[in-house]
Protein backbone atom coordinates (compact mmCIF):
# COMPACT_ATOMS: atom_id res chain seq x y z
CA UNK A 1 0.00 0.00 0.00
CA UNK A 2 1.01 3.95 -0.84
CA UNK A 3 0.03 4.03 3.06
CA UNK A 4 3.44 2.60 3.77
CA UNK A 5 5.26 4.46 1.69
CA UNK A 6 4.10 7.69 3.07
CA UNK A 7 4.95 6.54 6.65
CA UNK A 8 8.71 5.95 5.33
CA UNK A 9 8.70 9.14 3.27
CA UNK A 10 8.14 11.12 6.09
CA UNK A 11 10.27 8.97 8.07
CA UNK A 12 13.09 9.70 6.25
CA UNK A 13 12.63 13.54 6.86
CA UNK A 14 12.47 13.31 10.65
CA UNK A 15 8.73 14.01 10.57
CA UNK A 16 6.24 12.22 13.35
CA UNK A 17 4.44 9.76 11.06
CA UNK A 18 1.33 10.61 13.05
CA UNK A 19 -2.35 9.62 11.74
CA UNK A 20 -3.10 13.61 10.96
CA UNK A 21 -0.02 14.39 9.06
CA UNK A 22 0.25 11.11 6.85
CA UNK A 23 -3.84 12.59 6.44
CA UNK A 24 -2.60 15.83 5.23
CA UNK A 25 0.10 14.38 2.94
CA UNK A 26 -2.19 12.33 1.19
CA UNK A 27 -4.99 14.53 0.93
CA UNK A 28 -2.59 17.08 -0.30
CA UNK A 29 -0.95 14.74 -2.76
CA UNK A 30 -4.77 13.74 -3.74
CA UNK A 31 -5.48 17.61 -4.23
CA UNK A 32 -2.17 18.37 -6.41
CA UNK A 33 -2.61 15.10 -8.82
CA UNK A 34 -6.37 15.93 -9.02
CA UNK A 35 -5.24 19.44 -9.80
CA UNK A 36 -2.26 17.95 -12.45
CA UNK A 37 -5.24 15.88 -14.55
CA UNK A 38 -7.42 19.14 -14.61
CA UNK A 39 -4.67 21.06 -16.26
CA UNK A 40 -3.69 18.56 -18.50
CA UNK A 41 -7.22 17.47 -19.61
CA UNK A 42 -8.44 20.57 -20.33
CA UNK A 43 -5.98 22.97 -21.26
CA UNK A 44 -4.46 20.27 -23.47
CA UNK A 45 -6.39 17.18 -24.47
CA UNK A 46 -9.69 19.16 -24.99
CA UNK A 47 -8.56 21.64 -26.76
CA UNK A 48 -6.75 19.19 -29.35
CA UNK A 49 -9.76 17.16 -29.18
CA UNK A 50 -11.94 20.48 -30.21
CA UNK A 51 -9.26 21.60 -32.52
CA UNK A 52 -9.90 18.22 -34.70
CA UNK A 53 -13.83 18.07 -34.10
CA UNK A 54 -13.74 22.04 -35.78
CA UNK A 55 -11.80 20.79 -38.90
CA UNK A 56 -13.94 17.42 -38.95
CA UNK A 57 -16.61 16.41 -42.25
CA UNK A 58 -18.80 14.20 -40.20
CA UNK A 59 -21.77 16.32 -38.45
CA UNK A 60 -22.01 14.24 -35.73
CA UNK A 61 -18.10 14.48 -34.70
CA UNK A 62 -18.95 18.38 -34.35
CA UNK A 63 -21.67 17.98 -32.41
CA UNK A 64 -20.44 15.79 -29.98
CA UNK A 65 -17.99 18.64 -29.07
CA UNK A 66 -20.27 21.61 -29.37
CA UNK A 67 -22.66 19.89 -26.90
CA UNK A 68 -19.50 19.33 -24.64
CA UNK A 69 -19.20 15.70 -24.50
CA UNK A 70 -15.47 15.28 -23.36
CA UNK A 71 -15.49 18.24 -20.68
CA UNK A 72 -17.95 16.19 -18.77
CA UNK A 73 -15.58 12.83 -19.36
CA UNK A 74 -13.00 14.92 -18.43
CA UNK A 75 -14.93 15.41 -14.89
CA UNK A 76 -16.03 11.86 -14.92
CA UNK A 77 -12.56 10.91 -15.09
CA UNK A 78 -10.85 13.16 -12.69
CA UNK A 79 -13.12 11.83 -10.19
CA UNK A 80 -11.79 8.07 -11.10
CA UNK A 81 -8.46 9.23 -10.63
CA UNK A 82 -9.09 11.45 -7.25
CA UNK A 83 -10.80 7.60 -6.15
CA UNK A 84 -7.55 5.52 -7.24
CA UNK A 85 -5.69 7.44 -4.91
CA UNK A 86 -7.72 7.93 -2.17
CA UNK A 87 -7.92 4.12 -2.06
CA UNK A 88 -3.72 4.05 -2.24
CA UNK A 89 -3.53 6.99 -0.26
CA UNK A 90 -5.51 6.89 2.50
CA UNK A 91 -6.14 3.74 5.53
CA UNK A 92 -8.22 1.07 4.53
CA UNK A 93 -11.96 1.81 6.28
CA UNK A 94 -11.18 5.20 7.53
CA UNK A 95 -13.84 8.16 7.76
CA UNK A 96 -11.99 10.52 5.01
CA UNK A 97 -11.99 7.28 2.84
CA UNK A 98 -15.43 6.78 2.85
CA UNK A 99 -16.33 10.58 2.81
CA UNK A 100 -13.89 11.06 -0.36
CA UNK A 101 -15.25 7.28 -2.12
CA UNK A 102 -19.30 8.69 -1.45
CA UNK A 103 -18.42 12.18 -2.95
CA UNK A 104 -16.35 10.63 -6.09
CA UNK A 105 -19.47 8.29 -6.63
CA UNK A 106 -21.98 11.12 -6.61
CA UNK A 107 -19.39 13.24 -8.73
CA UNK A 108 -18.99 10.57 -11.20
CA UNK A 109 -22.97 9.50 -10.91
CA UNK A 110 -24.01 13.12 -11.86
CA UNK A 111 -21.60 13.57 -14.54
CA UNK A 112 -22.93 9.96 -16.17
CA UNK A 113 -26.32 11.30 -16.31
CA UNK A 114 -25.22 14.79 -17.83
CA UNK A 115 -22.93 12.40 -20.11
CA UNK A 116 -26.06 10.43 -21.21
CA UNK A 117 -28.02 13.92 -22.07
CA UNK A 118 -25.55 15.12 -24.59
CA UNK A 119 -25.56 11.68 -25.82
CA UNK A 120 -28.94 12.24 -26.37
CA UNK A 121 -29.08 15.62 -27.54
CA UNK A 122 -26.69 15.07 -30.56
CA UNK A 123 -28.75 12.18 -31.37
CA UNK A 124 -31.97 14.05 -31.40
CA UNK A 125 -29.97 17.21 -33.86
CA UNK A 126 -28.57 14.47 -36.26
CA UNK A 127 -32.50 13.08 -36.51
CA UNK A 128 -33.45 16.56 -38.11
CA UNK A 129 -31.11 15.69 -41.31
CA UNK A 130 -33.31 12.13 -42.08
CA UNK A 131 -36.62 11.88 -43.02
CA UNK A 132 -37.56 8.86 -41.39
CA UNK A 133 -36.05 9.97 -38.19
CA UNK A 134 -37.34 13.30 -38.34
CA UNK A 135 -40.88 12.20 -38.13
CA UNK A 136 -40.50 10.08 -35.01
CA UNK A 137 -41.51 12.00 -31.69
CA UNK A 138 -38.00 11.61 -30.72
CA UNK A 139 -37.75 14.53 -28.17
CA UNK A 140 -41.00 13.31 -26.01
CA UNK A 141 -39.05 9.86 -26.38
CA UNK A 142 -35.66 11.34 -25.13
CA UNK A 143 -37.15 13.37 -22.68
CA UNK A 144 -39.12 10.08 -21.44
CA UNK A 145 -35.50 8.85 -21.11
CA UNK A 146 -33.89 11.41 -19.49
CA UNK A 147 -36.71 11.84 -16.87
CA UNK A 148 -36.54 8.07 -16.00
CA UNK A 149 -32.43 8.43 -15.72
CA UNK A 150 -33.09 11.24 -13.42
CA UNK A 151 -35.35 9.60 -10.99
CA UNK A 152 -32.95 6.63 -11.12
CA UNK A 153 -29.74 8.51 -10.20
CA UNK A 154 -31.61 10.14 -7.46
CA UNK A 155 -32.47 6.08 -5.70
CA UNK A 156 -28.72 5.37 -6.77
CA UNK A 157 -27.30 8.90 -4.85
CA UNK A 158 -29.46 8.07 -2.30
CA UNK A 159 -27.50 4.79 -1.40
CA UNK A 160 -24.81 5.92 -1.90
CA UNK A 161 -25.27 9.06 0.99
CA UNK A 162 -27.05 5.97 3.66
CA UNK A 163 -24.70 3.77 2.51
CA UNK A 164 -27.61 0.73 1.43
CA UNK A 165 -28.02 -1.13 -1.59
CA UNK A 166 -29.90 0.43 -4.05
CA UNK A 167 -32.24 -3.04 -4.76
CA UNK A 168 -33.25 -2.08 -0.96
CA UNK A 169 -34.58 1.55 -2.17
CA UNK A 170 -36.44 -0.46 -5.48
CA UNK A 171 -38.23 -2.91 -3.52
CA UNK A 172 -39.78 0.16 -1.09
CA UNK A 173 -41.02 1.87 -4.80
CA UNK A 174 -43.97 -0.03 -5.12
CA UNK A 175 -45.45 1.06 -2.66
CA UNK A 176 -45.40 4.28 -4.27
CA UNK A 177 -46.33 3.45 -7.45
CA UNK A 178 -49.74 4.91 -7.42
CA UNK A 179 -48.08 8.11 -6.21
CA UNK A 180 -45.03 8.05 -8.75
CA UNK A 181 -48.20 7.63 -11.61
CA UNK A 182 -50.02 10.61 -9.88
CA UNK A 183 -47.13 13.10 -10.31
CA UNK A 184 -45.91 11.85 -13.46
CA UNK A 185 -49.58 11.26 -15.33
CA UNK A 186 -48.78 14.12 -17.93
CA UNK A 187 -45.06 13.08 -18.67
CA UNK A 188 -46.41 9.22 -19.02
CA UNK A 189 -49.54 10.46 -21.09
CA UNK A 190 -47.86 12.53 -23.70
CA UNK A 191 -44.69 9.68 -23.94
CA UNK A 192 -47.60 7.27 -24.82
CA UNK A 193 -49.87 10.10 -27.20
CA UNK A 194 -46.17 10.61 -29.01
CA UNK A 195 -45.54 7.02 -29.86
CA UNK A 196 -48.89 6.25 -30.93
CA UNK A 197 -48.71 10.14 -33.14
CA UNK A 198 -45.53 8.42 -34.47
CA UNK A 199 -46.60 4.78 -35.09
CA UNK A 200 -50.03 5.93 -36.63
CA UNK A 201 -47.90 9.08 -38.57
CA UNK A 202 -50.64 11.39 -37.61
CA UNK A 203 -47.86 13.97 -37.00
CA UNK A 204 -45.01 15.33 -37.30
CA UNK A 205 -42.77 18.77 -37.03
CA UNK A 206 -43.23 20.63 -39.79
CA UNK A 207 -46.96 19.71 -40.46
CA UNK A 208 -50.18 22.37 -40.92
CA UNK A 209 -51.93 21.30 -37.61
CA UNK A 210 -55.75 23.11 -37.48
CA UNK A 211 -57.21 22.55 -33.62
CA UNK A 212 -59.61 24.80 -32.87
CA UNK A 213 -60.64 23.81 -29.83
CA UNK A 214 -57.29 25.55 -28.79
CA UNK A 215 -57.38 28.04 -31.77
CA UNK A 216 -53.93 26.59 -32.94
CA UNK A 217 -53.90 26.56 -36.90
CA UNK A 218 -49.93 26.73 -38.02
CA UNK A 219 -46.97 24.99 -38.54
CA UNK A 220 -46.15 21.85 -35.43
CA UNK A 221 -42.35 23.52 -34.42
CA UNK A 222 -41.85 21.45 -31.61
CA UNK A 223 -43.21 17.85 -30.42
CA UNK A 224 -42.28 16.62 -26.54
CA UNK A 225 -42.93 15.06 -23.72
CA UNK A 226 -45.82 16.97 -22.70
CA UNK A 227 -46.91 19.65 -25.12
CA UNK A 228 -46.52 19.84 -28.75
CA UNK A 229 -45.88 23.79 -30.01
CA UNK A 230 -47.65 25.38 -32.95
CA UNK A 231 -46.58 28.65 -34.16
CA UNK A 232 -49.90 29.98 -35.68
CA UNK A 233 -50.18 31.95 -38.92
CA UNK A 234 -50.09 35.41 -36.83
CA UNK A 235 -47.01 34.18 -35.41
CA UNK A 236 -48.08 33.57 -31.75
CA UNK A 237 -47.73 30.19 -30.07
CA UNK A 238 -50.47 27.76 -29.23
CA UNK A 239 -49.10 25.03 -26.50
CA UNK A 240 -51.30 21.99 -26.94
CA UNK A 241 -51.01 18.79 -24.28
CA UNK A 242 -49.79 16.06 -26.62
CA UNK A 243 -52.58 13.58 -25.49
CA UNK A 244 -54.99 16.20 -26.45
CA UNK A 245 -54.35 15.00 -29.72
CA UNK A 246 -55.17 11.34 -29.00
CA UNK A 247 -58.22 11.91 -27.51
CA UNK A 248 -59.44 14.69 -29.34
CA UNK A 249 -59.98 15.74 -33.26
CA UNK A 250 -57.40 17.61 -35.52
CA UNK A 251 -57.31 18.48 -38.67
CA UNK A 252 -53.86 17.90 -40.14
CA UNK A 253 -53.35 19.18 -43.46
CA UNK A 254 -49.84 17.67 -44.32
CA UNK A 255 -51.96 15.54 -47.60
CA UNK A 256 -52.29 18.68 -49.32
CA UNK A 257 -48.68 20.09 -49.09
CA UNK A 258 -47.55 16.28 -49.94
CA UNK A 259 -50.09 16.24 -52.82
CA UNK A 260 -48.72 19.53 -54.58
CA UNK A 261 -52.69 20.56 -54.94
CA UNK A 262 -54.68 23.30 -52.50
CA UNK A 263 -58.48 22.84 -53.12
CA UNK A 264 -60.34 26.12 -53.69
CA UNK A 265 -64.27 25.54 -53.17
CA UNK A 266 -65.93 28.76 -53.53
CA UNK A 267 -68.68 30.27 -55.22
CA UNK A 268 -71.00 33.26 -56.71
CA UNK A 269 -75.32 33.44 -55.91
CA UNK A 270 -76.81 34.50 -59.09
CA UNK A 271 -80.00 36.53 -59.43
CA UNK A 272 -82.45 33.81 -59.73
CA UNK A 273 -84.78 36.89 -61.71
CA UNK A 274 -81.64 37.24 -64.29
CA UNK A 275 -81.69 33.53 -65.59
CA UNK A 276 -83.30 33.13 -68.58
CA UNK A 277 -82.68 31.83 -72.17
CA UNK A 278 -80.33 32.90 -74.97
CA UNK A 279 -81.73 34.97 -77.82
CA UNK A 280 -79.87 34.72 -81.02
CA UNK A 281 -78.25 37.83 -80.29
CA UNK A 282 -76.82 36.67 -77.15
CA UNK A 283 -75.36 33.14 -79.17
CA UNK A 284 -73.92 35.31 -81.64
CA UNK A 285 -71.94 37.45 -79.33
CA UNK A 286 -70.94 34.81 -77.33
CA UNK A 287 -70.38 32.23 -80.08
CA UNK A 288 -66.81 35.09 -80.71
CA UNK A 289 -65.68 33.25 -77.01
CA UNK A 290 -62.81 30.67 -78.23
CA UNK A 291 -63.44 28.59 -75.28
CA UNK A 292 -67.02 28.65 -75.49
CA UNK A 293 -67.33 28.45 -79.88
CA UNK A 294 -67.25 24.63 -79.87
CA UNK A 295 -69.09 24.59 -77.00
CA UNK A 296 -72.41 26.16 -78.45
CA UNK A 297 -72.10 24.99 -81.93
CA UNK A 298 -72.39 21.57 -80.12
CA UNK A 299 -74.79 22.43 -78.13
CA UNK A 300 -77.32 24.67 -80.70
CA UNK A 301 -76.75 20.84 -83.09
CA UNK A 302 -77.98 19.22 -80.42
CA UNK A 303 -80.84 21.15 -79.91
CA UNK A 304 -81.76 21.46 -83.47
CA UNK A 305 -81.73 17.70 -83.97
CA UNK A 306 -83.66 17.01 -80.68
CA UNK A 307 -86.79 19.92 -81.72
CA UNK A 308 -86.51 18.85 -85.22
CA UNK A 309 -86.91 15.34 -84.42
CA UNK A 310 -90.09 16.02 -82.59
CA UNK A 311 -91.73 18.74 -84.48
CA UNK A 312 -92.30 21.27 -82.13
CA UNK A 313 -93.66 24.60 -81.61
CA UNK A 314 -90.96 26.51 -80.85
CA UNK A 315 -93.61 30.11 -81.07
CA UNK A 316 -93.60 28.67 -77.15
CA UNK A 317 -90.74 28.92 -74.24
CA UNK A 318 -92.14 26.14 -72.80
CA UNK A 319 -91.78 23.83 -75.89
CA UNK A 320 -88.26 22.46 -77.14
CA UNK A 321 -84.69 23.10 -75.63
CA UNK A 322 -82.37 25.71 -75.56
CA UNK A 323 -79.50 27.44 -74.56
CA UNK A 324 -79.50 29.24 -70.99
CA UNK A 325 -77.58 32.03 -69.90
CA UNK A 326 -76.71 30.46 -66.73
CA UNK A 327 -75.87 26.99 -68.42
CA UNK A 328 -73.48 28.74 -70.59
CA UNK A 329 -72.15 30.18 -67.90
CA UNK A 330 -71.23 26.92 -66.05
CA UNK A 331 -69.81 25.82 -68.99
CA UNK A 332 -67.63 28.67 -70.02
CA UNK A 333 -66.24 28.22 -66.27
CA UNK A 334 -65.47 24.85 -66.81
CA UNK A 335 -63.44 25.48 -69.84
CA UNK A 336 -61.66 28.14 -68.26
CA UNK A 337 -60.66 26.02 -65.69
CA UNK A 338 -59.07 23.63 -68.15
CA UNK A 339 -57.08 26.29 -69.49
CA UNK A 340 -56.09 28.12 -66.63
CA UNK A 341 -52.28 27.86 -65.55
CA UNK A 342 -52.75 27.54 -62.16
CA UNK A 343 -55.16 25.30 -61.84
CA UNK A 344 -53.78 21.68 -61.17
CA UNK A 345 -55.32 19.83 -64.37
CA UNK A 346 -54.93 15.92 -62.49
CA UNK A 347 -56.53 16.63 -59.73
CA UNK A 348 -60.83 16.56 -59.58
CA UNK A 349 -61.98 19.84 -61.08
CA UNK A 350 -65.92 21.21 -61.79
CA UNK A 351 -68.39 24.05 -61.94
CA UNK A 352 -71.94 23.20 -60.02
CA UNK A 353 -75.08 24.10 -59.53
CA UNK A 354 -76.31 24.03 -55.94
CA UNK A 355 -79.86 24.04 -54.24
CA UNK A 356 -81.22 27.60 -55.14
CA UNK A 357 -82.03 29.51 -51.87
CA UNK A 358 -83.45 33.12 -51.13
CA UNK A 359 -79.82 34.24 -51.29
CA UNK A 360 -80.08 33.09 -54.84
CA UNK A 361 -78.77 29.97 -56.84
CA UNK A 362 -74.63 29.40 -56.13
CA UNK A 363 -72.82 28.70 -59.07
CA UNK A 364 -69.60 26.60 -57.25
CA UNK A 365 -66.26 26.39 -58.20
CA UNK A 366 -64.27 23.55 -57.15
CA UNK A 367 -60.71 23.32 -58.48
CA UNK A 368 -57.14 22.41 -57.09
CA UNK A 369 -54.16 25.27 -57.65
CA UNK A 370 -50.75 23.67 -58.92
CA UNK A 371 -49.51 25.36 -55.71
CA UNK A 372 -49.65 24.88 -52.02
CA UNK A 373 -48.19 27.90 -50.86
CA UNK A 374 -50.65 29.69 -49.05
CA UNK A 375 -50.23 33.62 -50.28
CA UNK A 376 -49.69 32.33 -54.00
CA UNK A 377 -52.95 30.36 -53.34
CA UNK A 378 -55.33 33.26 -52.18
CA UNK A 379 -53.77 35.13 -55.14
CA UNK A 380 -54.96 32.75 -57.79
CA UNK A 381 -58.08 32.31 -56.03
CA UNK A 382 -58.69 36.07 -55.97
CA UNK A 383 -57.42 36.37 -59.81
CA UNK A 384 -60.06 33.30 -60.99
CA UNK A 385 -63.28 34.99 -59.05
CA UNK A 386 -61.98 38.53 -60.58
CA UNK A 387 -62.44 36.94 -63.60
CA UNK A 388 -65.72 35.31 -62.94
CA UNK A 389 -67.55 38.23 -61.37
CA UNK A 390 -66.60 39.98 -64.54
CA UNK A 391 -67.31 38.35 -67.35
CA UNK A 392 -71.03 37.52 -65.38
CA UNK A 393 -72.64 40.52 -67.39
CA UNK A 394 -71.96 39.08 -70.76
CA UNK A 395 -74.41 36.52 -69.71
CA UNK A 396 -76.45 38.53 -68.88
CA UNK A 397 -76.83 37.37 -65.10
CA UNK A 398 -76.59 39.37 -61.95
CA UNK A 399 -74.98 38.48 -58.55
CA UNK A 400 -77.33 38.46 -55.79
CA UNK A 401 -76.48 40.98 -52.93
CA UNK A 402 -79.00 42.17 -50.32
CA UNK A 403 -79.78 45.63 -50.55
CA UNK A 404 -77.65 48.30 -48.64
CA UNK A 405 -78.18 51.12 -46.52
CA UNK A 406 -77.89 53.05 -49.96
CA UNK A 407 -80.02 51.21 -51.44
CA UNK A 408 -82.76 52.11 -48.73
CA UNK A 409 -82.35 55.55 -49.16
CA UNK A 410 -82.53 55.82 -52.66
CA UNK A 411 -85.72 54.02 -52.59
CA UNK A 412 -86.95 56.44 -49.81
CA UNK A 413 -85.86 59.28 -51.70
CA UNK A 414 -87.90 58.10 -54.97
CA UNK A 415 -91.03 57.13 -53.05
CA UNK A 416 -91.01 60.71 -51.55
CA UNK A 417 -90.23 62.48 -55.01
CA UNK A 418 -93.27 60.66 -56.44
CA UNK A 419 -95.52 61.76 -53.39
CA UNK A 420 -94.78 65.30 -53.97
CA UNK A 421 -97.80 67.47 -55.35
CA UNK A 422 -96.94 68.81 -58.99
CA UNK A 423 -94.18 66.58 -59.72
CA UNK A 424 -94.45 64.60 -62.76
CA UNK A 425 -94.32 61.00 -61.95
Amino acid sequence: MWVDSVTDWLAKLSIEPTALTQLVVALSLIVLVALVTHFILHHFVRRLMERLAGSAQHIWNRALFEKQLFKRLSFIIQAIIVQLQAQQWLEPGSVSLLIIGSLTQLWILIFSVLVLFVILDVLLELSQYSRATRELPLRGIFQGIKLSTVVLAAVIAISILIGKSPLILFSGLGAMTAVLLLVFKDPLMGLVAGIQLSANKMLSVGDWLEMSRYGADGAVVDINLTTVKVQNWDNTITTIPTYALISDSFKNWRGMQESGGRRIMRGVRIDVSSVRFLTPQDVDVLRKSNLLNSYIEQRLAEVERYNTEHDLDLSSPLNGRRLTNIGTFRAYLAAYLKTHPRIHQQMIMMVRQLEATSEGVPIQVYAFTNTTAWVEYEGIQADLFDHVLAVMPVFGLRLHQSPTGNDIRQIKLSIDKDDQPGVDA
